[in-house]
């Protein structure tokens, strides 16, 4: 395990402890609507996932939530009837889904494990994959989309949220302040900056080429995709949107 994806496990652990955003997870009356067929998800920060993305009925559907730990997508598609695997890197994170499990009597494998090796997954294990805005912690992202297309079925589907690079041209502290002064080049590593902090995440802004090629390169077709931001709740959210969702079908290796 690389010194990256041991210190962002840390700081994810942090995150639960925090109890930052995407950490926490959905309540009693999300699950109960749920089971009765009215449910949605998000991959990104604002915008939910297009239920045509979905087959109408979920039960017997073998899912991966990859990187997905939190209590947020998982529970939800087991309550409407996928057959549900969370699988991510934080032990915290995935104490969020167990606890949702055990309260709402539902029936989840969790997993922990570094998203750029699923080697404890068989090969065409799975029928869909929904790996929500989480490859930002990684500094390669190519086998992520390969051992996606190798654990999902001919015809599976992987559902992924990811960042716009854009997003990492400018510096984090004066965006705050209201401003946007560019300061970095594409791809960004959070490695080149000298103020590593721990207990912080480290981010990597990836190129689009890899992002989307990278999916291609994989097995996958783009079927569909969609833009989304976080929500007016930054400065660089009224000049473009900063986050993408992809639906990918995988058609060959």
């Amino acid at each position: 395990m690389s010194q990256t994806i041991k210190h962002n496990r840390k700081a994810w652990d942090k995150k639960v402890e925090n109890g930052a955003r995407y950490t926490k997870s959905v309540n009693h009356e999300t699950i109960v609507e749920a089971r009765k067929g009215m449910w949605s998800i998000g991959v990104t920060a604002d915008r939910q996932v297009p239920r045509n993305w979905f087959p109408k009925k979920l039960n017997g559907l073998k899912v991966l939530c990859l990187a997905s730990g939190g209590g947020q997508q998982g529970p939800v598609l087991a309550a409407a009837g996928a057959d549900v695997t969370v699988f991510d890197l934080s032990e915290k994170q995935l104490q969020q889904d167990q606890r949702v499990v055990i309260k709402e009597n539902l029936d989840i494998k969790v997993v922990r494990g570094d998203m750029t090796d699923l080697s404890m997954f068989e090969d065409e294990s799975f029928d869909m994959i929904v790996h929500p805005v989480a490859n930002v912690f990684i500094e390669n992202i190519r086998p992520v989309w390969m051992e996606s297309a190798r654990v999902l079925k001919q015809k599976g589907t992987l559902i992924s949220g990811f960042m716009n690079p854009v997003l990492y041209l400018f510096d984090s502290e004066k965006e705050e302040q209201g401003r946007l002064v560019v300061a970095h080049t594409i791809p960004y590593s959070a490695l080149a900056e000298e103020n590593v902090i721990e207990g912080e995440t480290l981010e990597f802004g990836h190129t689009l080429e890899d992002q989307i090629q990278g999916q291609t390169d994989a097995g996958f077709v783009i079927a569909d995709m969609y833009e989304d931001d976080f929500g007016g709740g930054r400065t660089i959210d009224s000049h473009i949107k900063t986050m993408l969702a992809t639906r990918a079908v995988k058609l060959r290796l």
